[in-house]
């Protein structure tokens, strides 16, 4: 299925996956409304893309006001909304005890309460329309944990629980809810940061790209539920 004039929305698009996602449905004919809080990137990733197919708003997706005016904005400019996937997250990997209030708050109120906000804030326009696909950049730590993994574990486990249940609650309105679960990924978001040596032959952004590519081009009937890649040398 095509997903030309489609308008998409893509929360953590200034840089890494987000990015990646939002320059190739561009290119392939989406209207992609993208969000994140550095205005600068974000703002590069908008002159990348086609002319007037990616259109930048800045935002902080633990923010519901940011989120419902990221929302309009899209309505506004495109006349509906077809697919939103929430990418915005980050990690902090520390022992239990190490971890302070201030880190976990933060953490969670991105990968957590930024999921919420920006399905939330969709989901009245994609009901409305009878149609609609929400997509949530999960981690394959939604299904497995590691010492050191507590508080990102944790967060991804809530995305988890919070898809499965919003699953139930919106196929009768002919919504899609797709959850993504990637492994080991060369990008900034892991400590070496992107293009490290010890990262070659992790997946890429644009292979992350080409996945959700996929999975939002699938037939009116089809719904990918559950998709989990992972780099061949990585075990699982």
């Amino acid at each position: 299925m095509s997903i030309e004039n489609k308008t998409v929305i893509i929360s953590g698009a200034s840089r890494g996956i987000g990015r990646a996602t939002a320059l190739l449905l561009a290119e392939q004919g989406a209207n992609v409304v993208i969000t994140a809080r550095n205005v600068i990137e974000l703002k590069q990733v908008e002159s990348a893309g086609p002319h007037g197919r990616v259109v930048a708003v800045p935002g902080d997706v633990s923010s519901e006001s940011d989120m419902q005016r990221v929302v309009e904005t899209a309505l506004e400019r495109f006349g509906r909304i077809d697919i939103v996937i929430n990418n915005a997250g980050y990690g902090v990997f520390k022992n239990v005890d190490e971890i302070t209030v201030d880190e976990w708050d933060a953490l969670m109120d991105t990968n957590v309460k930024g999921t919420f906000l920006l399905t939330k804030a969709a989901l009245p326009t994609l009901k409305a329309q009878g149609s609609g696909h929400i997509v949530v950049v999960a981690s394959d730590v939604a299904k497995r944990t590691f010492a050191g993994g507590s508080l990102y574990t944790a967060s991804k486990y809530a995305q988890e629980a919070f898809m499965g249940a919003l699953r139930k609650e919106v196929r009768p309105f002919g919504i899609k809810v797709t959850g993504v679960y990637s492994g080991l990924v060369d990008s900034h978001f892991h400590a070496k940061g992107h293009g490290h040596e010890t990262s070659q032959n992790w997946l890429k952004e644009e292979d992350m790209a080409e996945s959700m590519l996929f999975i939002v081009s699938r037939p009116a009937h089809v719904v990918i539920d559950e998709f989990m890649v992972h780099p061949l040398e990585q075990e699982y």
